[in-house]
C-alpha cells in the first residue's frame, strides 16, 4: 500500500495513532484526521483540477480510500500523508484524463472567481493568472511544483509521492519553473501593476 522509504529507516509519521484509531472504528480519530489532512487534500486536489466541486469530490474518495485501508496501514514504509497525497494526485490524473476524453462542450463551466474588493480583487486576479499557468503546465511538472511549493513537501517527500528519484523530481521542478517563467515573463509588468 505505501512505498518504500528512500533511506531505508522508518518514517516519522505524526497521523500513525489516529490512523490506528481509525482502523479501530474509532468515529473521533476520523474527525481529528481529516481536521487534520481536508485542507491540504482539498488544496493539492483543487490546484490539480481548477475546479472547487471536483476538489471536494476527490477529497471525499480519497478519504474513503483511506477509511478503508487503516486497518492494513503499515507503519514504518512511509508517512501516512505520503499516501493520502500519492492517492489525491491519482485520482486528479484520472479526473484530468478523463476530462481530455470528454468533448469540450460537455467539461462544464471553468471555475468561477469570486471578486473581492480592492486589493482582495487584484490578488484574486494574479492568482488567476498564476493557476491558469500552471494548469497548462504538464501533469507531472505540475504535480512536482505542487507538491513542493503549495503542499510544502521535501523533495525527498515529493519525490516518494511521485514514485521517481529525487533526481527526477528536482528535474521536472526546473523545467516546470522554467516553463512558469516563460508563461508569465510577458505578464510580468501587469501583474506587478496589479499587486502594488
Amino acid at each position: 500500500m505505501a512505498g518504500a522509504q528512500p533511506t531505508g529507516e522508518p518514517a516519522e509519521d505524526p497521523d500513525l495513532e489516529l490512523v490506528r484509531r481509525v482502523g479501530d472504528g474509532d468515529a473521533r480519530a476520523c474527525a481529528a484526521l481529516v481536521d487534520r489532512l481536508l485542507p491540504k487534500v482539498l488544496g493539492l486536489a483543487g490546484r490539480m483540477l481548477g475546479n472547487r466541486a471536483d476538489a471536494e469530490e476527490v477529497a471525499q474518495e480519497t478519504f474513503l480510500r483511506a477509511w478503508q485501508q487503516a486497518g492494513r496501514w503499515r507503519p514504518g514504509e512511509a508517512r501516512f500523508s505520503t499516501w493520502l497525497h500519492r492517492v489525491t494526485l491519482n485520482l486528479c490524473h484520472d479526473r484530468l484524463r478523463r476530462r481530455r476524453e470528454t468533448a469540450l462542450d460537455a467539461a462544464g463551466d471553468p471555475p468561477s472567481l469570486e471578486a473581492a474588493p480592492g486589493t482582495d480583487l487584484q490578488r484574486a486576479a494574479v492568482t488567476a493568472r498564476i493557476e491558469a499557468a500552471l494548469a497548462r503546465l504538464p501533469d507531472r511538472q505540475r504535480s512536482a511544483i505542487l507538491l513542493c511549493h503549495y503542499q510544502e513537501l521535501g523533495n525527498i517527500e515529493a519525490a516518494e509521492v511521485l514514485g521517481i528519484s529525487v533526481e527526477a523530481l528536482e528535474s521536472l521542478l526546473a523545467r516546470g519553473r522554467r516553463r512558469l517563467k516563460d508563461q508569465l515573463a510577458g505578464e510580468a509588468a501587469d501583474l506587478m501593476g496589479e499587486l502594488q
